[in-house]
Formats: structure tokens, C-alpha cells, sequence
């Protein structure tokens, strides 16, 4: 539930003008879901409820398997008794495994390295499965790689709970006060600088790359990756998001994350050729977006 910092309204409406229906239910339990589908005409589902933590994953397998097999299992029976044939998948670039970079839609997926990445996997294959049973459905897989930053009113960003499992909002929090340092989970890898090279993609350009592909959906199961083409390693990230915004992150090497590899990035030419899409911002644009929308939560969070 993100509220707007100005006036405690609801942000979407805020930026959008447009007030959406919202149900807070589990997405696992079918009779729910089905309610909700009763009650409206649906074109098409994007679906991306689901737990997305690696190393949470390798500590909790079984949360992860029941909740996101699932829930899809669950979406995607709905969209099938109510002869909704769009449906937006929320995939990973997990799946591709220790690919050699960067990963093409066209290659075979290794073994995942983690159980986030393999009910990523295992998601895929069951809506394929479902897709070439069902030939009406158009079943899109967006293999996303790290998305970050907010939108740009700073309205709405990530607000973690607890211990941050992502990068960004860490480095955020960390730049704010909020926590002490950055830990930085592994300076040995076979990258340039020691630290993990990830493709980090604007928030708002995913989303707009789940928009055309809503548009640009066709019979069968298709897979894309969505991300910039290009690699960051942990400490460019770091270094970049001081620069811009003209303050420090102190950070501590630790040791290695289960389940990590050193580096993931995409071919992203896919997506441009079929979809009509490209990212937009850098990341540049990523660190200043973030960065407007903590300094923002925090003045919310001092006058509550």
C-alpha cells in the first residue's frame, strides 16, 4: 500500500489521475482470486506476485516453492475459467543459470543456482506447458534483471521491511542514517573490480516494457529479457550513487551471498525487435530517482 508523502492520499491516483480497484488478497488461494475475476472484465493479467529474495530463498525453499508455484498456478487458472488469454509473466534472469553473459532468450537455461530462480524456472515451464494446451493464450515472460530507482514525483519507490534484501533501497537507507553501512557480499569474483556485475534497469522502464508487451502479446509462450545490455558492478553502483548525489555510502566487505553469481547482464535486442521496447534512463537517473524518493519517505517518516 504506497502513500502519497504530500498528502497522505493514495500515489497511483496521485500520478495517474486514474482511481484503480485494489483487493488485498492471497493470490494462492483460487476462490479469491476467482471472486475478483467475477467481478470485472479482463483483458489481461500481469502477474508478479511473488517472494524474490535470493538468499532468502536458499534459508526458506519451501516458502518460496508453495508461494510462487502457487499463485501462478492459481492466476493462471482464473485467466483460463474466465477466457482471459493475455497473461504477463514476472520471470527472472535467474533462470539462465551460470550462463556466460550476456543472456540471450535463445539459450538453453543451465541448473538455476538458487530457489528463487528455480520456481522462476519451473513457473516458466508451467505456463508454457499451458500455453501449448491452450492455444488461445498469448503468454509473455519478462526475464527481468535488477530493477531499481522510483518514480520521478518520488511518490513511489521500494520501502522494504526489516533488513533490506535488495541494493538500492540498503544503499538508501544507509546514505539517510537509517542503518550503519553497506554490506558488500563478495570483493573476490572474476569481475573487474571484485564485486558482482549486475544489469540494473529504471523502475519505469520495466514497467513500460510490461505495457508493450500487453500490446505486442501473441498466441503461444514467448520469452524476453528486460534490461539495459549493459553491467555494473556493486562499487560502480555505490560510487555512482555518491557522485550524483554529493553524498557517502560507507560500506563493508563480507563474504559472499549463497546462490550469487559474479556477473548477469542481458542481450536485451528481443524485447527492441518484437516489442517495440528500450530502456530510456541510466544509472545515473536510477541513483538520483532512489535517492529522491527515501529523502522524501523520511521527511514522512519524521512528521508521523
Amino acid at each position: 500500500k504506497w502513500k502519497s508523502h504530500k498528502n497522505g492520499s493514495f500515489s497511483v491516483p496521485s500520478i495517474t489521475g486514474e482511481v484503480i480497484p485494489f483487493y488485498e488478497v492471497d493470490v494462492t488461494n483460487e476462490s479469491k482470486v476467482n471472486a475478483i475475476f467475477s467481478q470485472h472484465t479482463i483483458e489481461g493479467v500481469i502477474h508478479f506476485a511473488g517472494y524474490k529474495a535470493v538468499g532468502e530463498s536458499v534459508e526458506k525453499p519451501l516458502m518460496y516453492y508453495a508461494n510462487n508455484l502457487m499463485s501462478t498456478i492459481a492466476v493462471m487458472n482464473a485467466c483460463l475459467k474466465h477466457n482471459v488469454k493475455k497473461f504477463v509473466f514476472s520471470s527472472s534472469a535467474t533462470v539462465y543459470g551460470d550462463n556466460a553473459v550476456p543472456f540471450k532468450e535463445t539459450m538453453t537455461l543451465l541448473p538455476t543456482t538458487n530457489p528463487y530462480g528455480e520456481t522462476k524456472a519451473m513457473c516458466e515451464r508451467i505456463l508454457t506447458d499451458t500455453a501449448k494446451a491452450n492455444p488461445q493464450l498469448e503468454v509473455t515472460l519478462l526475464r527481468y534483471f535488477n530493477p531499481i530507482g522510483a518514480h520521478k514525483s518520488g511518490l513511489i519507490g521500494e520501502r522494504p521491511n526489516g533488513i533490506p534484501n535488495n541494493l538500492m533501497p540498503y544503499i538508501t537507507q544507509v546514505a539517510s542514517g537509517e542503518r550503519e553501512y553497506l554490506q558488500v557480499f563478495g570483493n573476490d569474483y572474476d569481475t573487474p573490480d571484485g564485486t558482482g556485475v549486475r544489469d540494473y534497469i529504471h523502475v519505469v522502464d520495466l514497467a513500460e516494457g510490461h505495457v508493450a508487451a500487453m500490446k505486442h502479446s501473441k498466441p503461444g509462450a514467448h520469452a524476453y529479457n528486460l534490461g539495459t545490455g549493459k553491467g555494473t558492478s556493486v562499487l560502480e553502483l555505490v560510487q555512482t550513487f555518491e557522485r550524483v548525489n554529493n553524498i557517502k555510502v560507507p560500506y563493508k566487505i563480507v563474504d559472499r551471498r549463497p546462490g550469487d553469481l559474479a556477473e548477469c547482464y542481458a542481450d536485451a535486442k528481443k524485447a527492441y525487435e518484437q516489442l517495440n521496447w528500450k530502456t530510456k534512463y541510466d544509472v545515473v537517473q536510477m541513483c538520483e530517482d532512489a535517492w529522491r524518493y527515501e529523502t522524501a519517505k523520511q521527511s514522512v517518516l519524521i512528521s508521523e
